[in-house]
């Protein structure tokens, strides 16, 4: 019961959300359920992140953030127009994505899903979310969806961005190779220059990154515009590594600990969620 009314009071959120004047979006228009799981108008499931109907699209050798596609190309709408906004009144692209990280670190509160959906797991997508900044200046949400919005956003600007996903964690990445700001920078797959966004602290600024993804390597994936259909995920993920400021070698997983690891975030996604603070 508890969670088919916190389903009940979402539905009812998003399409106040969708039908107020001043503001554009396109959120699903509807939910279903299925055996305990929820899924949007696009047959992608927003509670649970693993499979190829899931919303990261999480298989045991790769991601595929498959949600964030629900707000770019074809779909693009209100979070892709904020960060047009935003390309607007910041021609530099340092200033420019410092802008867009502290809007999505100010206004997104984090808070765990159970606690707003009554769901372990529940995904927003970045049209969602931002319909909820514009309406009330304020939104709330986890780690997933700090960073899809962000992604999105960026993507919006004029800036290259990806989702990154570690041990029972994700974050965004925008690539600055001439951001001179960040506490390390990262290396995906050979290039450098991708800087990792954390939004889900008050007061972490554009790079900082938790000390658990140092030196450590990452899952990631690039956005652009592709289809919202259900599929198999990419067989190897693209990678990025930050070097530790110690100068040590980079340890570089063999495939099977890969392989094992993403077993490990499959189940860590059901799961703990943290906020993580400089």
């Amino acid at each position: 019961m508890k969670k088919k009314l916190a389903l009940v009071l979402t539905l009812l959120l998003l399409t106040g959300l969708t039908t107020t004047s001043d503001v554009w979006a396109t959120p699903s228009d509807s939910f279903n359920e299925v055996d305990g799981e929820v899924f949007d108008d696009w047959g992608i499931y927003r509670t649970k992140s693993f499979g190829e109907d899931g919303f990261y699209q999480l298989s045991e050798t790769g991601f595929r953030p498959v949600i964030a596609f629900e707000s770019l190309g074809e779909e693009a709408a209100l979070a892709y127009k904020l960060g047009e906004d935003f390309a607007a009144e910041y021609p530099d692209e340092a200033l420019r994505a410092e802008a867009i990280f502290k809007f999505v670190r100010d206004r997104v509160r984090y808070t765990p899903d159970v606690d707003q959906f009554g769901y372990e797991e529940f995904a927003l997508n970045a049209d969602e979310l931002a319909a909820t900044l514009s309406q009330d200046g304020v939104g709330y949400g986890d780690c997933e969806d700090s960073a899809v919005l962000l992604a999105v956003m960026f993507r919006g600007a004029g800036l290259r961005s990806a989702i990154a996903v570690g041990e029972g964690h994700t974050a965004c990445l925008v690539y600055l190779p001439d951001y001179d700001k960040a506490s390390t920078i990262f290396k995906m797959d050979g290039e450098t220059g991708w800087i990792w966004a954390e939004a889900t602290g008050s007061s972490n600024p554009l790079g900082w990154v938790p000390k658990e993804f140092i030196n450590a390597e990452v899952a990631v994936y690039e956005i652009g515009e592709e289809p919202v259909v259900s599929q198999e995920p990419p067989q190897a993920p693209s990678t990025a590594i930050a070097p530790g400021s110690g100068g040590g070698a980079i340890a570089q997983p063999p495939p099977f600990l890969i392989v094992m690891g993403f077993f490990l975030l499959i189940s860590l996604f059901r799961r703990r969620r943290r906020s993580y603070s400089r």
